[in-house]
């Protein structure tokens, strides 16, 4: 059974930093896409952020240049790094992944940009 525990987040100020994890088991991340989600109060879940297995990424315009994707195989942990926060970064946050057809979601995490 694959299961995303998430970890991190909460409140920062603007211009702050945050980091998020997601730790997978029952797959491994090294093998699988992992991706980063937000759903901000009455607006969709928006795409933020892509890893690939070969390790390749991808960022939506409105984080690019702030937030970086990265994984430790080790931990099997893929973690998001949150730079230079805004307070519309302010949003429920998901980790994703697909296995053998099924997608899995994280439990959510909230990150609150606020001064």
């Amino acid at each position: 059974q694959v299961q995303l525990v998430q970890s991190g987040g909460g409140l920062a100020q603007p211009g702050g930093s945050l980091r998020l994890s997601c730790t997978a088991s029952g797959t491994l991340v090294s093998t699988n896409f992992v991706a980063w989600y937000r759903q901000a109060p009455n607006k969709e879940r928006e795409w933020l952020t892509t890893l690939v297995s070969g390790g390749a990424s991808a960022y939506s315009d409105s984080v690019k240049g702030r937030f970086a994707i990265s994984r430790d195989n080790a931990e099997n942990t893929v973690y998001l790094q949150m730079n230079s926060l805004k307070p519309e970064d302010t949003a429920v946050y998901y980790c994703q992944t697909v296995v053998r057809g099924t997608t899995y979601w994280g439990q959510g995490t909230q990150v609150t940009v606020s001064s």
